[in-house]
Parts: C-alpha cells; structure tokens; sequence
C-alpha cells in the first residue's frame, strides 16, 4: 500500500486570491514546489483536494477550475514536482445542498485511497484551515495546520494527531522527520 500527503490548494500551495478563476493569478508561496519536490523524491504519493465552492456560487466554471488545476502542474513542473491527483468539491450546501465530498467530508480521501491503493493509517493532511486537517482523525492519519509566517508553531508530543506549522516547507519537514 502507498502513503499519501493530502495538500489543500489555496493558502497553502498557492496564493488565496478567492474564487481563483483565472490561470495567470495562480501563484506559488514560497517553497512550495521545493517541498512538494522533496515529497515526489521521498516516494510519498501528493494528492490536492480542495473545496472550490465558487463553481456552486456561479463565480467560476469547472473548466476555469481546470485550467487553474493545469496552471498550478505547469508551474510545479517547471520546479521538478508533480502532483499524482487533484481533487475538488464544486459544491456549498447553502446552494447545491450537502455532500459528502466538501471538507471536511471524506469522500474525495475515500475515492483517492481506492485509486491509489493508500494506506490511509500511514498518510497525512495538510491545509491552513482545520477542515483541511480533520479528515485525519477519521481515517487515523495525522494533520499538520499552516499557520501562516508570523505565527510560531507549537510543539506537539509524539500523541498528537494534528500538528502546526509556519508553511508548507516546515509541515513537510515535520512529515518526513517523524517518518525517520
């Protein structure tokens, strides 16, 4: 079976501009690729899933999403990583009434896990919201919340299901250094 690093898209790959529509405002934060790099290198299976509540809302299409998903692969490969799978929920309750599929539900984790043949025990969420993290407790993985470059991290013992972190960079090295 295979692990898996499960990454939100906005706000903790690239910029949060809002209802990202269009290709030319998706921006990498800084040492994103380099992190999602040392991943692909490290044998981790890199998989987004992301809220995109604006298709539901009439503020973009999914194909102004897919080409945003397109932006984002380009700009990671032209840094030497790759994402193995995006998955979006195009749904908000208050407008196409609820799923299963919008964080912090599990079914895009569900679907991933049975196309990549993930162990989801062994796997990890990563995101700067608390929707993006909570999906670990249901399939007994860990989190890492962003906090974003003014917050400190506070330390979490060995028990702690669900970490902090300055940036994508730092919850990387907290991955792979409780992995050794």
């Amino acid at each position: 079976m295979n692990r898996a690093i499960f990454l939100d898209r906005d706000g903790t790959i690239i910029e949060d501009v809002g209802y990202l529509r269009d290709p030319e405002q998706v921006r990498l934060l800084p040492g994103a690729a380099a992190a999602i790099e040392r991943l692909n290198r490290s044998g981790w299976l890199v998989l987004v899933v992301t809220n995109q509540s604006g298709i539901a809302r009439g503020l973009l299409t999914e194909d102004d999403y897919r080409r945003t998903e397109y932006r984002l692969d380009e700009l990671l490969d032209a840094e030497g990583a790759h994402i193995d799978g995006h998955y979006w929920c195009p749904h908000i309750p208050d407008v196409s009434g609820p799923c299963r599929c919008r964080k912090p539900g599990t079914l895009l984790y569900e679907q991933a896990a049975e196309r990549f043949d993930i162990d989801m025990k062994k796997s990890w969420w990563v995101g700067d919201r608390a929707r993006d993290v909570l999906p670990a407790a249901a399939f007994g993985g860990r989190g890492v919340v962003l906090l974003g470059e003014l917050a400190a991290p506070e330390p979490a013992g060995k028990g702690h299901r669900v970490l902090q972190a300055r940036d994508l960079s730092s919850a990387i090295e907290l991955i792979l250094r409780s992995d050794s």
